[in-house]
């Protein structure tokens, strides 16, 4: 007889398929990912599309989460940024290789307060708060000299007083209707389970999944 034994068992607490209350389990996943994972266990890849349909992924970092949904930081004005705020919706995947696991997300995004994304602002080294001041993001770059330029600029600028938050500078909060867990088993026959809801607020819809 096949043996099916996980190698990678001791990595799963109980049984994370019977979960109802995926912020919870996320809570749990990601602080095993502060523990085992070489760099940066809060990033993930996002999905967008734009205008035409066409999908966009790029790698990010996550900045908060609680149960109104999970907050990431970026320009307006890069692609990244339109295309957010064009379609009010976007994907998430985090992939935590260490622990053989990933959540992957949907739903609608949603600009985060104003005063939340400036506490974040004012948490960010001075040289990241002059960043988000000197970079076109996504738009053409002659030079990293012109780069370096505008870094200079905007450093004259705010001196050593305080440096204010960008207006084309805050936080995206995406609200879940779709929550997938997924643990790596042996042969391929991996654990998944799925949660879903009509809209942000409502009851989780719980199903397992074949791999």
């Amino acid at each position: 007889m096949t043996d099916l034994k996980d190698p990678h068992e001791e990595l799963t607490k109980g049984d994370f398929t019977e979960v109802t209350q995926p912020f919870d389990l996320f809570s749990e996943w990601l602080e095993d990912a502060k523990a085992s994972e070489p760099n940066d266990p809060n990033a993930f890849a996002l999905a967008t599309v734009d205008q035409t349909g066409m999908p966009n992924v790029r790698m990010l970092l996550l900045k908060g989460f609680d149960e109104r949904g999970f907050v990431f930081y970026t320009n307006f004005e890069s692609t990244k940024g339109k295309e957010l705020l064009q379609a009010g919706k976007a994907a998430m995947c985090f992939h935590w290789k260490s622990l053989r696991r990933q959540v992957r997300i949907r739903g609608p995004v949603s600009e985060v307060p104003a005063d939340e994304a400036d506490a974040y602002y004012q948490s960010r080294p001075r040289g990241s708060r002059i960043g988000a001041w000197a970079s076109k993001q996504s738009r053409p770059l002659e030079s990293r000299f012109a780069l370096e330029k505008e870094v200079a600029k905007f450093t004259a600028k705010f001196g050593i007083g305080d440096i204010p938050r960008p207006d084309h500078w805050s936080g995206m909060r995406l609200e879940p209707v779709s929550i997938e867990f997924w643990h790596d088993r042996p042969f391929r026959l991996h654990d998944r389970v799925l949660l879903t809801r009509e809209a942000p607020g409502q009851k989780w819809k719980r199903e397992r999944l074949y791999p």
